[in-house]
């Protein structure tokens, strides 16, 4: 007893106690980690597709589909009484083919006759309506029979193709050439209003924008027969696929993305074809309400919003922090303002965006569009939600945490060190600017790295001041001056949420949840790793110095 007792006063205890919540915090995040791991990566996988032979109510009938997962379950308390047994496994299946049936299935392993794996079903991905799986009959160009049966799959993938190479162009045509001639027509329009705004639209003004228009719109009309043409050597082609209930579906090549026969493919194309998709999946746009395709624009919008927010919080933080620590007398002021920037640290996010909203978006903002931007009137140009905006109320939110950090930086920096660049002439500014702050900057990247951290994770106040379920166009493009603050944007935050809670399609969307939340932790983790790398950097810099 009196070892224990012994023991206990030793502070051992305490460090088992903080040992052991450690590594229940590891074992967490971990497990975590890799659940999201697992799950999103897994989603790209061409896994195999298996027909069914189901003795359902109606009879024996045939399921084509993926088997997603296996579960043990009270089949009576599903209503499945025609069941012999109460107890028993459930199999979820992918059918796909959204237009023709339901696009998952539960069925009853008890009733399962026999599964099996031919080698010809074929899967598509498709712009609209989801996945589809059948059997390929034949392929047609204009109506006329090109390939049947076996040689039938070797057509079709040539077609696909061929189809992908031309909807690039179609992109191209549409993103760049058209897209940068509808902004320059947009611009025209605009400094005409300004000319009449500001009386001074005479004819020989309004003159020089016409001739401008007539050019844009012959150039315009170019590339609109052009892209006509390209669309009707898209829509060129068809194939006919056989369903699993039998009946014969006619397919556009238009709406097929990629075709593949997952049960044919051996390890190594599967390996090629995953590396294909997940490329794929970081480089497309959104399809079918963010459940189908890739989350470029909402990777884009994440990058550039933390990379703003971190400009604008470094210079207000540090500078903020130097003041408080440098200059201000440390009186009961200076102690309120201490503890309320400490206090801000632990303000809700979401009453961040409610001040973002009123004061950046509709007070400063709207007094801007009123003394600059007249001509917009009446949709807004700055005195809406956008990417600037979005980025100076995180910048407000992060501030706190950049301020603490700096100031404790500071505070480490040795009081001789001061002194003797003051008694060897240098001014207090000079002082600061040459040897206090490059030997706090360790500390000063520590706040950014939190900063980001706690930034790109934000979802509640983006909602207010910026970010939408869908942005057409990216804050960057070639249209001067090519970083568009005021456009609206998408983040990847928000597009998890989006995708697990308002999706119509849930078990359609589950995976790309864990695919988009994977990626969201791989952004913050190598933006935190590139900050960290230049604070270890810094921090060997000046070891010396300190030390």
């Amino acid at each position: 007893m009196k070892n224990l007792s012994k023991w206990w006063k030793s502070g051992s205890p305490w460090i088992w106690l903080n040992a052991g919540a450690v590594a229940i915090s590891m074992v967490t995040v971990i497990a975590l980690l890799s659940l999201i791991l697992v799950r999103g990566l897994g989603h790209f996988w061409a896994a195999d597709i298996v027909e069914v032979v189901y003795q359902g109510e109606g009879g024996s009938q045939k399921i084509i589909g993926e088997l997603i997962r296996k579960e043990q379950v009270d089949l009576k308390s599903l209503g499945a009484e025609a069941s012999e047994i109460n107890n028993g496994e459930r199999w979820l299946l992918k059918t796909g083919n959204r237009e023709i049936s339901a696009d998952f299935r539960w069925i009853e392993q008890a009733n399962v006759v026999s599964v099996s794996k031919p080698k010809e079903l074929v899967v598509l991905e498709r712009s609209e309506w989801g996945a589809f799986y059948g059997y390929l009959i034949s392929v047609s160009e204009k109506g006329k029979l090109v390939a049947k049966g076996e040689n039938a799959w070797s057509e079709f993938s040539q077609r696909v193709e061929r189809v992908a190479s031309l909807r690039k162009k179609v992109r191209q045509l549409e993103r760049v050439e058209m897209g940068a001639i509808n902004y320059q027509l947009e611009k025209l329009r605009l400094k005409r209003k300004k000319l009449e705004i500001d009386k001074a639209d005479t004819p020989t003004a309004l003159e020089k924008i016409q001739l401008e228009e007539r050019r844009l719109g012959e150039e315009f009309d170019v590339y609109m027969a052009d892209l006509r043409a390209l669309n009707q050597e898209i829509e060129r082609d068809s194939a006919v696929f056989q369903v699993m209930n039998g009946q014969e579906v006619s397919i556009s090549f238009a709406h097929v993305i990629e075709g593949l026969r997952p049960n044919s493919m051996g390890y190594a194309q599967k390996i090629t074809n995953y590396i294909s998709t997940f490329v794929g999946f970081l480089k497309d746009d959104p399809r079918e309400a963010n459940t189908e395709g890739g989350v470029f624009p909402a990777i884009f919008g994440t990058v550039v919003m933390v990379l703003i927010m971190s400009i604008i919080v470094t210079p207000f933080g540090v500078v903020a922090a130097v003041y408080l620590r440098e200059y201000a007398s440390q009186g009961i002021v200076t102690k309120v303002v201490r503890i309320a920037v400490n206090n801000l640290a632990g303000v809700p996010s979401i009453v961040y965006g409610v001040f973002g909203l009123g004061f950046f978006v509709y007070f400063l903002g709207g007094t801007l569009d009123s003394l600059f931007y007249p001509e917009y009137a009446p949709a807004p140009y700055l005195g809406t939600s956008g990417l600037m905006w979005a980025s100076l109320t995180l910048a407000l939110l992060t501030l706190p945490v950049v301020i603490v950090s700096t100031e404790e930086g500071l505070t480490r920096i040795p009081r001789n060190l001061r002194e003797g660049s003051l008694a060897l002439g240098a001014t207090k500014a000079e002082t600061l600017w040459k040897v206090v702050l490059p030997m706090a900057s360790p500390s000063i990247m520590t706040g950014l790295i939190l900063a980001v951290a706690r930034a790109a994770g934000e979802v509640a106040p983006l909602m207010l001041v910026g970010v939408v379920k869908l942005a057409p166009e990216l804050p960057l493009d070639g249209n001067f001056p090519y970083l568009h603050i005021e456009r609206k944007f998408m983040h990847l935050g928000f597009h998890i949420y989006d995708v697990g809670f308002q999706s119509p399609n849930v078990e359609a969307a589950q995976p790309l949840v864990y695919a988009t939340a994977f990626l969201l932790v791989l952004i913050i983790v190598i933006l935190n790793l590139s900050a960290i790398l230049l604070r270890n950097r810094l921090r060997e810099k000046y070891r010396g110095v300190t030390g």
